[in-house]
């Protein structure tokens, strides 16, 4: 395969959809507003040569710190025609995070998107001797000591006379040349700055379009953050495909930026499939009798008719009728939820539930799942779209090879993996072995067709006391397709028996005890009845039932808070810190397998 960057991608993409009405859309003031190619082109050179005119050179890093929008694009494309390497860096970081990656990367000037990120910049500039500048694209935000986005801008207009050989000099970047440093998400131990190169990168997008199908007249929503690889990925693809981008104002409206926008294509996480099935699943349950009873046959029918096209079987006339009338009813209607244009879900970052996966499928809604990692640009595998087997990753994308070691670790080769991670050449060679095999850190297999199945993480893998090997995430996902769980964590590493955390939804449960007169005043007091324990624990094992007896857990404890980033139990991207949360809740962990011992020595004796 020959070798590409991603400046030659923007410049040959402004080219062929320079008549296009939109390129990127972001809402102001309640409205969505375009932007397109030519404008795109236009303000990425005016602060590509502000950048150089603040005295970035060529192999500098600069950093992203910001939500999505159009400046955040505009920004990265500014830095790979400086020929400079971006850091982008999480919004929901705090600050002495912020200043990590700032210190490690070295970065010389910081974007930062509002006064909320500034103020983490400024916190700890002091101690930052690398970082020169820092740029805000709030205009309003701006304070002594740092410069606006407009200024940027307004500075490489007024020096284009200074650099008319501005696009010759931006695609003299080399294809090995370093594009970004990314920082892991660092569920164990410090965050690792990923090396990425421009091949990388523009390798991983030109593989993925010989596996999906988009383009012009195709629309996305963008919803993850731009700061993880994956989206920023998709983008890169999208745009070279002549797809509309449209930033979601926050993943909190989501749903309602689906209505406004009506995408053809949405790329996204399993939480946000499991919210939307949730959501589906409560409004449902809590219709009247009649309502729940077509529901459930909708669901049923819709998984049978599923059975036979997943399968690439005829499906009969008969079932075809029912499925006809169960999408009228019921799935129609969640299709009008996102929109009413969408062709294709995308999902990756974690597996996705197959009962999830079945309903979405049923209702025309199919859900390719893919899988990767930062360190290979990300995409590994896809399951192909007009393929897909549920509970698999799907295949290999061109180029790409996989293989299973010996002890069940996945491991990939091709053209977008890593250089390595920067200033760590120990941690480069544990995971880049001598010949060019990176280890991924999952535990999977291959089926005789070459689909790729992820088992689980080999650091999460439970092993009890016993000897028996458990794999956690497929079970929490199990729990998780409850209406009753938020969230769920399995434990029970060197133990007797495994145990689950849960995380009830709340507003479920306190219906459903309000329901039951039950009495309590805080979420403190409704976890601690013993009606609401034997319920949730109802639930859970419910979800479990096909399970080994070993995998089962013997316990199920409830929290009374949710996981999240600020509190450093879920990284950025939304994976629990399993390690995190085993400490944080290390005295109720400890009494609990206490007390199951206690119970056993009485039972002996």
């Amino acid at each position: 395969m020959t070798k590409g960057t991603l400046v030659r991608l923007f410049f040959d993409a402004v080219e062929r959809f320079a008549s296009l009405p939109a390129a990127l859309r972001h809402k102001v003031g309640g409205r969505w507003v375009a932007l397109t190619h030519r404008e795109v082109e236009e303000r990425v050179r005016a602060v590509s040569l502000g950048l150089r005119e603040l005295g970035v050179r060529p192999g500098d890093r600069v950093s992203i710190l910001s939500e999505n929008r159009p400046e955040w694009a505009i920004a990265d494309y500014a830095c790979l025609c400086a020929r400079a390497a971006d850091v982008p860096i999480y919004p929901t970081l705090p600050a002495k995070q912020v200043e990590y990656i700032l210190h490690d990367s070295g970065a010389v000037l910081v974007f930062c998107s509002t006064a909320t990120q500034l103020a983490k910049v400024l916190e700890v500039r002091a101690d930052l001797p690398s970082l020169r500048h820092v740029v805000v694209f709030d205009a309003a935000a701006r304070r002594d000591g740092t410069m606006t986005f407009a200024d940027l801008e307004a500075l490489g207009r007024n020096a284009v006379a200074k650099y008319p050989q501005f696009r010759v000099e931006a695609l003299a970047v080399e294809p090995d040349q370093l594009a970004t440093l990314i920082y892991t998400s660092g569920t164990t131990g410090d965050p690792k700055g990923v090396m990425l190169s421009h091949n990388n990168l523009w390798s991983n997008v030109q593989c993925s379009l010989r596996m999906i199908s988009v383009g012009v007249g195709d629309e996305c929503l963008s919803m993850l953050p731009l700061s993880h690889v994956f989206e920023r990925m998709v983008d890169y693809t999208m745009f070279n495909a002549g797809v509309v981008i449209n930033y979601a104002e926050s993943f909190e409206l989501v749903r309602q930026n689906l209505q406004e926008v009506r995408p053809t294509v949405v790329l996204s996480v399993p939480r946000f499939y499991e919210k939307v099935y949730a959501a589906v699943l409560e409004n449902a349950l809590s219709g009247s009798g009649v309502k729940r009873r077509i529901f459930f046959w909708a669901k049923r029918a819709g998984e049978d008719w599923a059975t036979y096209r997943l399968a690439g079987l005829r499906v009969p006339t008969g079932l075809a009728l029912k499925h006809a009338l169960a999408d009228r009813l019921v799935f129609a209607k969640l299709r009008a939820r996102t929109g009413g244009r969408l062709k294709l879900f995308f999902s990756g970052g974690a597996p996705l539930s197959p009962e999830i996966a079945k309903f979405f499928f049923s209702a025309r809604l199919p859900v390719a799942e893919g899988y990767g990692l930062t360190e290979t640009s990300p995409v590994l595998t896809i399951n192909p779209p007009e393929r897909i087997k549920i509970g698999t990753v799907g295949r290999a994308i061109p180029e790409v090879q996989i293989k299973i070691a010996s002890d069940g670790e996945i491991l990939a080769k091709g053209p977008g993996i890593m250089q390595g991670y920067y200033n760590k050449p120990d941690a480069t060679r544990e995971a880049l072995d001598a010949d060019g095999w990176f280890h991924t850190g999952d535990i999977g297999d291959l089926d005789a067709d070459g689909y790729l199945k992820i088992t689980d993480r080999k650091k999460d893998l439970i092993v009890t006391a016993g000897g028996k090997n458990i794999a956690p995430q497929p079970i929490e996902n199990l729990v998780k397709t409850s209406k009753f769980v938020a969230n769920a964590v399995m434990l029970g590493d060197k133990r007797k028996f495994p145990i689950m955390l849960v995380v009830p939804n709340f507003e479920t449960l306190e219906r459903w005890a309000r329901e039951r007169r039950l009495a309590f005043a805080s979420r403190a007091q409704l976890i601690a009845l013993a009606d609401v324990q034997a319920k949730v624990e109802r639930e859970v094992m419910g979800e479990l039932r096909d399970l080994a007896k070993f995998e089962m857990p013997k316990r199920v404890l409830l929290l009374e808070h949710d996981f999240t980033i600020e509190s450093g139990e879920l990284t950025p991207t939304l994976k629990v810190k399993r390690r995190v949360v085993e400490k944080r809740y290390k005295d109720l962990v400890d009494r609990t397998y206490a007390e199951g011992d206690a119970i056993a020595a009485a039972l002996e004796g």
